[in-house]
């Protein structure tokens, strides 16, 4: 057993006592399963656990449940307390910015003591009478889980679509509702993603169906209102089951693109709007590793795309009457420190959010070339602090010379600013309110530092504590991690962390290998057979956290979700010494397995991802990571499970069957604990509220390792 100090033993005494002496973990049955593939044999004990109607697999999430309930019990007050806490942070009669689109304003607001949002326009002015387009309140009434997604209203602004899900699989069914008469129309199509694609006329819309085993999205559909889902006509489907593919509209709304898309390649369609009939034609057929996103503006597409070698990506154009490869023009060139990291285009100038040493820089280019600059050289925003994320916010308008910036960082609240192009003024149009106390983001400092990888390469941490708070072997600190599919973890402000920080622990973030902080390399060198850098960053970091006394093994807490999640599995595999505490969200920890089961969703198309274990060089890399297959008998921190019963991106069972292989290997008398939303996926629960409890437990579990709990 590690060593402890003093107060830790005494705090592991009062945490044994508070327990149930009487309540053990639950032990799940174990029956064999034989999996072999590639000469190669495994036993998997706990396989039956993915029979997701099996009563026994039921009872054996609740028992863990109860048990998670028990080893938690003395902090149940403080989970409370906490929720009241975080939930006093927000204010709850709150609305969103307005945004101008097709001669309506339109706001999302919500209302105090209501858990779903209400969604309004205005005609022309902000002054006019307020029309509710959908009050999800009321149509939350009697269910558990609730989510709406997708809201489009239609061109003639007389209808509106919308997708709701009621089971957190992300299997969503459309609704129509009349707006002049309120009542919804006859049209219902069930069993598809939520978002529609109107065409000009406002009779006829695109959307995109699922396969019902995999939920690939893998169909695009014409659908004319009034008739039945059945009659709706097939304009697409993607058989390559590597590609995923979805329909959306150019923000001129001239034109609706089909997308299909990989890991490592795109391939998009395109058709007037104004001609739903006709048939989609292809920008530039698919090629292996080529990468590319459309966008409209007169009558050219603007492309961004890694071709020719365009790592960090480019910005080319080409005609729409021939916008193949061969007619691709350069507007601004591929740099090697440069990430183009997204695009927006307006009637005058185009927008580019380029990352450059893991910062966001906005750059305004006029089509004509009088204008270049960035908007980070002529804003009183704090661009100068190395924790900060900027991006683009939402901008439909097409003809404007105002444009909407997202900002935030590790100690100021999110921001959004109208900037104008012209004459370079800007507006800050709402800063996100803090409520309960006296917040003040001069009480809280932030940093940037570099730690050494295993290769010699530098893994920036992102750091944040209140200024009282010192930094010594004693200081409790949260190093969260992510590092896969590109995903940039950007330093963000959380009301919610405020009842970290308070309390004296610090938050950092580790940007590893896998995610695009430094640039398209940086996740080439995460992902496949570079996928162990990921981890060993993770390590890294929290090695040059405690080697520069930010904290120690006894206080040092790890944290991620999902691919997340796997990070968190194989740290604790290869590193379990460094960590008191870990928490793995939704964790995808059986990678071999899953991988090996087409008829799970997502498989088939993350293969350029992880790696497809039917080729045995997929197989032997995969299976010398994978956390449920590297479980060994050592000393595990305290770890904190958490899963969705209905998730359809990290199936339930990964979770339950490495809590339960971990407490068959584990040494020692740390906690490792599952908890299971009986009635929520992937995402946790649907309520603006709800998602506060599971937070808490979170938070309540970090503060009872660390003798906090008041």
């Amino acid at each position: 057993m590690k060593a402890h100090s003093l107060i830790s033993i005494i705090i592991l005494l009062i945490f044994s006592r508070c327990t149930d002496m009487n309540t053990l973990p639950p032990k799940a049955d174990k029956q064999d399963k034989i999996l072999e593939i590639h000469g190669d044999t495994r036993v998997d004990p706990y396989y039956w656990l993915n029979e997701r109607e099996n009563p026994n697999v039921i009872s054996y999430l609740e028992e863990e449940n109860n048990y998670s309930k028990s080893v938690l019990k003395s902090t149940e007050k403080f989970q409370r307390n906490l929720f009241d806490e975080m939930k006093g942070r927000i204010k709850e009669d709150d609305s969103s910015v307005p945004y101008f689109l097709n001669d309506y304003w339109y706001i999302t607001k919500y209302e105090k003591g209501k858990e779903y949002p209400i969604y309004t326009r205005k005609f022309k002015t902000l002054d006019s009478k307020e029309e509710v387009l959908l009050d999800v309140n009321e149509l939350a009434k009697n269910y558990d889980y609730y989510q709406v997604s997708g809201l489009s209203v239609s061109p003639d602004n007389k209808k509106v679509s919308y997708g709701v899900d009621t089971l957190s699989r992300r299997i969503y069914t459309i609704n129509i509702k009349d707006l002049e008469t309120g009542k919804m129309l006859s049209d219902q199509i069930k069993g598809v993603n939520s978002y529609v694609t109107w065409s000009s006329d406002s009779k006829t819309f695109f959307y995109t169906g699922k396969d019902k085993e995999t939920l690939r999205s893998d169909k695009i559909f014409k659908h004319n209102l009034g008739d039945n889902q059945s009659d709706d006509k097939l304009v697409y489907e993607e058989e390559d089951e590597t590609f995923s593919t979805y329909v959306y509209p150019s923000k001129s709304r001239e034109y609706i693109f089909i997308g299909s898309q990989s890991t490592l390649s795109t391939e998009f369609r395109y058709l007037s709007s104004d001609t739903p009939n006709n048939e989609f034609r292809i920008i530039q057929k698919r090629e292996r590793g080529l990468e590319y996103q459309p966008y409209h503006i007169d009558n050219m597409f603007y492309i961004t795309t890694n071709h020719n070698n365009s790592t960090n990506f480019k910005i080319i154009k080409t005609p729409i009457s021939n916008p193949s490869k061969s007619n691709w023009l350069d507007i601004i060139p591929h740099r090697d420190n440069v990430l183009v990291d997204d695009l927006e285009l307006f009637t005058n100038f185009m927008v580019i959010e380029e990352r450059e040493n893991g910062l966001i820089n906005l750059r305004v280019k006029s089509y004509n070339g009088k204008q270049d600059y960035y908007i980070n050289q002529n804003s009183n925003l704090d661009f100068q602090n190395d924790t900060y994320s900027a991006s683009l916010g939402y901008n439909p308008e097409f003809n404007t010379d105002e444009i909407r910036i997202n900002y935030s960082s590790l100690t100021i609240p999110s921001t959004v600013l109208k900037y104008n192009i012209q004459n370079k003024e800007e507006e800050i149009l709402k800063q996100q309110e803090v409520l309960g106390g006296n917040f003040d983001s001069n009480n809280y400092v932030s940093e940037r530092v570099f730690a050494k990888g295993h290769d010699g390469k530098e893994v920036p941490i992102s750091i944040v504590k209140h200024v009282e708070t010192e930094l010594n072997s004693d200081t409790p600190l949260l190093l969260y991690g992510y590092g896969s599919y590109g995903a940039t973890m950007n330093p963000r402000f959380s009301t919610t962390r405020l009842s970290l920080l308070d309390r004296g622990f610090v938050y950092a973030i580790a940007h590893i290998r896998g995610g695009q902080y430094l640039g398209r390399d940086w996740y080439e060198d995460g992902r496949i057979f570079n996928k162990k850098n990921t981890f060993k960053d993770f390590v890294s970091a929290s090695e040059h956290l405690i080697e520069n006394n930010y904290t120690s093994p006894n206080h040092l807490y790890a944290m991620g979700g999902s691919a997340g999640g796997l990070l968190m599995g194989a740290v604790m595999n290869m590193s379990p010494e460094l960590y008191n505490g870990v928490i793995s969200a939704v964790p995808f920890v059986d990678v071999v397995t899953t991988m090996l089961d087409e008829s799970i969703p997502l498989t088939t198309g993350e293969y350029d991802e992880w790696g497809n274990p039917n080729e045995k060089e997929f197989y032997d890399y995969m299976l010398s990571y994978s956390p449920y297959d590297n479980i060994r008998s050592v000393e595990y921190p305290n770890t904190l499970v958490t899963t969705g019963l209905h998730d359809s991106q990290v199936q339930y069972w990964e979770p339950a069957k490495w809590v339960a292989k971990l407490r068959d290997y584990h040494k020692g008398d740390n906690k490792i604990i599952l908890h299971t939303n009986m009635d929520a996926g992937h995402s946790g629960s649907s309520g603006r509220f709800e998602a506060l409890k599971e937070i808490a437990m979170e938070y309540a579990f970090l503060f009872m390792l660390e003798g906090i709990v008041k």
